[in-house]
Parts: C-alpha cells; structure tokens; sequence
C-alpha cells in the first residue's frame, strides 16, 4: 500500500487486527527486514510495516534529512492514517526516531520497544559506522533468504563488498543525511519518554553496543533490558524465539 505525506510516496503495509503497532525497520533496510515480527504480532495486533522515507519501495528525500526530520515522518503518518496510541516498534535508526518523536511528545503512544537502537552519540568516526550498518544490514537481510545454500553464496559475494564504497554508491542525500544524524544525540531528550519501554540488545552488537542500551535504560524511567549473548546487531533476527517470547510477555495485556 501507499500513502503521500507531504509529497513524498510512502510505502507500507498493514495486517491484523486490534491495538496499533507501527514497525520501523534500521538504516539501509526495508520493512521486509521487519517481517520476522509482524508475521507474528499481526496474530494480536493491527500493525503497521513501513517503509521510512528514502528506504525500500518509499520515495527519496529530495534533501539531506536529520533526526527531528525522521521523527516529524513519523509523526505525519500517525496523522495521515489515524494511528491512535500506538505500539512503536524500531530497530536501529528505526529506534532513534522513535526516541526522538517520543522525546519531543508529538503525539500520545501506548509503548515503546527499541531493539539494538540507535540515538546515543557513537564514540568512533563516520567511516566506520557506515560500513558496520552496511555489513550488518547486508548480512541480516541475506539471512532472510529462504534458499541457505544460495545464502551462503551471495553473503561472501556481497561482504567482500561493503563498507565506504556502498556508502559511496548510496544517493548523495542518503549520504548527507547519514553524516547529518550518526553525531545527533538524543539522550537529553530521554528523561521525557513516559511510556514503558521495553529495550531487545544483542551483546556482540557493534553498531550499537551494549553500553547505549544501558544509558538509555538509565535516563528513561519506565525502561527495562533485555539482551543476548552471541547475538549481534539484529538480535531479534539471531535471537527471534526469545524475542518474540519476550515480546509476547511486554505486550500481553495489549493483545486481542
């Protein structure tokens, strides 16, 4: 399906009935990278899959974008659909926009999941985060291939490839826009956040590691942690049954 906010196509997807819950996928994926949670919550929720502007079937910005840009997106499809107190879900930089839109109170949620999010200003330079979210996203979505065989193929193809050069390939407002939210912090707007959220980390995450879950369950009050040992940047991919069994347990006073 297909919206326009303003004047940009946007692309989602929506199933199931009951309570609302928006799924916002991580940098450089789709909301096919999602999909191993919204098959599940559709059994219980009415939920919202989308494709963040400039990413999958979505339009490109026309501008280079920054955090509070992803954030008034957000915001503007809740408008558009009539979303009322959703569920947010966000994983990556799916999780900075819900920090942001949530720290500067755009509109009223019901809860919070942020897996391996980011948001907490990195501690090493730009190079090396973009080619972290391109290995990882690479190598997550390639893990959603049915085919295992053809999986491992195309994986050592496609890692021998990334890093600097894919960013270098990506659209220059991508780029801009990379280089624009990588070093915008989002923990003074913590303290705001009032719903309960549920935080899903990988401990091996090294695009967002353990320590920024740990300063955002610090500064938001109604926050709690949940991680993995052997699981990476997408822990709810490495670890989906334990996910999704924690998941079920955060939000089974919401279900159907």
């Amino acid at each position: 399906m297909q919206t326009e906010i303003n004047g940009y196509n946007i692309n989602y997807e929506v199933e199931g009935n009951g309570k609302n819950i928006i799924l916002l996928h991580g940098w450089l994926a789709n909301l096919e990278t999602m999909k191993p949670l919204s098959n599940h919550l559709k059994k219980y929720f009415k939920v919202y899959n989308v494709d963040i502007i400039g990413f999958g079937k979505s339009d490109l910005p026309k501008v280079p974008m920054n955090t509070n840009d992803f954030g008034d997106f957000l915001n503007s499809f809740i408008e558009k659909l009539h979303i009322e107190e959703p569920i947010l879900i966000g994983h990556s930089n799916g999780g900075r926009t819900i920090l942001n839109f949530t720290g500067r109170k755009l509109k009223p949620i019901k809860k919070i999941v942020l897996i391996d999010s980011a948001g907490i200003k990195p501690k090493r330079n730009l190079k090396y985060y973009i080619k972290i979210y391109t290995y990882k996203t690479i190598k997550a979505i390639l893990k959603l291939l049915p085919d295992k065989e053809k999986y491992n193929k195309i994986r050592e193809k496609s890692l021998s490839k990334f890093g600097s050069q894919d960013y270098k390939d990506s659209p220059e407002v991508l780029r801009k826009t990379m280089s624009n939210i990588i070093n915008e912090d989002m923990t003074p707007l913590l303290h705001n956040i009032e719903a309960s959220t549920l935080l899903i980390w990988g401990e091996d995450d090294t695009a967002t590691p353990i320590r920024d879950a740990k300063i955002i369950e610090k500064y938001i009050p109604d926050a709690g942690l949940v991680s993995y040992k052997g699981a990476g940047h997408f822990s709810y991919i490495d670890r989906l049954g334990n996910v999704l069994a924690v998941l079920d347990e955060f939000l089974k006073n919401d279900k159907l």
